[in-house]
């Protein structure tokens, strides 16, 4: 710390001191919610000026069981003693071998081999390269809005030129689809998406596409494009368009994994076995992890050194993740799936008595209330305009008067983003939603 940054009466950093040496230090790339942590535990984040914040956002999904959960904080400390790291693709070790095992167990299906990497978008990238080697296509199909990563291959598959703008050329052979979200289609008229909307799918492949589709991904719940659920029958439809073709349907749980929705994985609401499931964010409560998952026969396409990662399936991060999954088990995906049918009843109650809310939707603990500006017509002539400064003063208001970090998102920047830890407490939650309420009548 230089000598003009400011220190605290106990000569510790200062929430100014660390932002300055972010600026000074980071590349210009990261985002701010203006609450620098010092220490976290359970929901609550602390600065390093003492304040204290009901955290709904975990980390953008991330800390499933809770900022230091004892049992994951137990099980990482106790692989660090044993040893860090020796490349888990060279030397065989028991916390990679019993986490495997266990998602084998856990996912959905016939699922059985995972490869271990350090993060979601290595985990899409990774499962994209296995189907295109199992069915020997290239082509891949993605939604319109999704979401999948920042790299370049997983930037080709993400359907939002806000992340593009400087970047292309990406991936080649990348095509997108409509995506679930009823409430700003011209064809659903602003109204609930049905499953019929799956059959767009086949004019992309009729018209985007050569005809040599590896696969189709999907997040089962739209994540960044503002927690968008799709109906009943669309996820097991469009799945059924991409065996019509010869591919797979690679499922992104990147961020809808490990308890979020209410189940385990997110596939779990829908009459759907993925071919490829992708793992981060809540695989091992924070530290960096991430998988991707296939059947036996899909997974034995790929050969001695047709993908590797020097730090993927580090030990102590699968330690931790083997620990998180027996934390999810032992109650905390039922708190969710409790917390999250309160919740969705009192966002309804938010979308019925504010115009300013547009829609609120979501599964389990993953919830979104959308804010517009009913004073216009929105893109498209459907549904009111997405109001991206009501959402952005009213994540102020709620850090500022209330202590509560809650993130904003959607493709339009106007969504307020209720994804707590999975540990939240009922009046944890209800404070929330009381400030929520509150910042709406303060901004509105």
């Amino acid at each position: 710390m230089s000598e003009q940054e400011p220190e605290s009466p106990n000569g510790a950093q200062t929430n100014s001191a660390v932002v300055s040496a972010y600026d000074e230090h980071l590349m210009p790339i990261w985002k701010s919610l203006d609450v620098p942590v010092k220490r976290a535990s359970g929901c609550t984040l602390e600065d390093f000026e003492g304040n204290e914040y009901l955290d709904v956002f975990s980390g953008i999904s991330v800390v499933n069981v809770g900022h230091g959960n004892d049992a994951v904080v137990d099980a990482a400390t106790e692989q660090l003693e044993e040893f860090v790291h020796g490349c888990s693709y060279v030397h065989p070790n028991e916390p990679v071998a019993d986490l495997a095992e266990r998602i084998a167990e856990v996912t959905p299906g016939d699922l059985q081999k995972s490869f271990f990497c350090n993060s979601g978008t290595e985990a899409v990238e990774g499962a994209v390269k296995l189907a295109r080697k199992y069915t020997g296509s290239k082509e891949v199909i993605a939604l319109e809005m999704g979401f999948h990563g920042r790299t370049l291959g997983s930037l080709a598959l993400t359907g939002n030129k806000a992340y593009k703008q400087g970047m292309a050329p990406t991936l080649n052979d990348v095509a997108h689809t409509a995506p679930p979200y009823g409430y700003r289609c011209p064809r659903c008229d602003g109204d609930r998406c049905d499953a019929d909307c799956a059959e767009e799918l086949e004019r992309i492949i009729g018209s985007h596409t050569s005809g040599d589709l590896a696969a189709v991904v999907v997040e089962p719940v739209m994540g960044e494009a503002g927690i968008i659920v799709p109906p009943a029958g669309w996820l097991e439809r469009v799945q059924e368009i991409a065996h019509d073709h010869g591919a797979l349907l690679i499922a992104d749980e990147v961020q809808t994994g490990y308890g979020r929705t209410g189940e385990l994985f997110a596939s779990d609401h829908f009459d759907v076995e993925p071919d490829i499931l992708t793992q981060a964010k809540g695989i091992a409560n924070g530290l960096p992890l991430g998988a991707f998952t296939a059947s036996e026969e899909i997974a034995n396409a790929f050969e001695s050194g047709d993908h590797l990662s020097t730090f993927g399936g580090n030990p102590v991060a699968c330690a931790a993740a083997l620990a998180t999954i027996d934390e999810l088990q032992d109650g905390i995906v039922d708190n969710a799936s409790e917390q999250g049918a309160w919740l969705e009843s009192e966002l309804q109650t938010l979308e019925e008595e504010y115009d300013v809310v547009g829609q609120a939707r979501g599964l389990g603990l993953m919830r979104g209330v959308e804010l517009v500006d009913p004073s216009e017509t929105g893109p498209q002539n459907v549904a009111p305009k997405p109001d991206s400064d009501l959402a952005s003063a009213v994540s102020e208001s709620l850090r500022e008067e209330s202590n509560v970090v809650m993130g904003v998102g959607g493709y339009y920047k106007n969504v307020m983003r209720f994804q707590p830890p999975l540990t939240i407490s009922r009046d944890q939650l209800e404070y929330a939603v009381d400030e929520l309420r509150a910042a709406l009548e303060t901004v509105a």
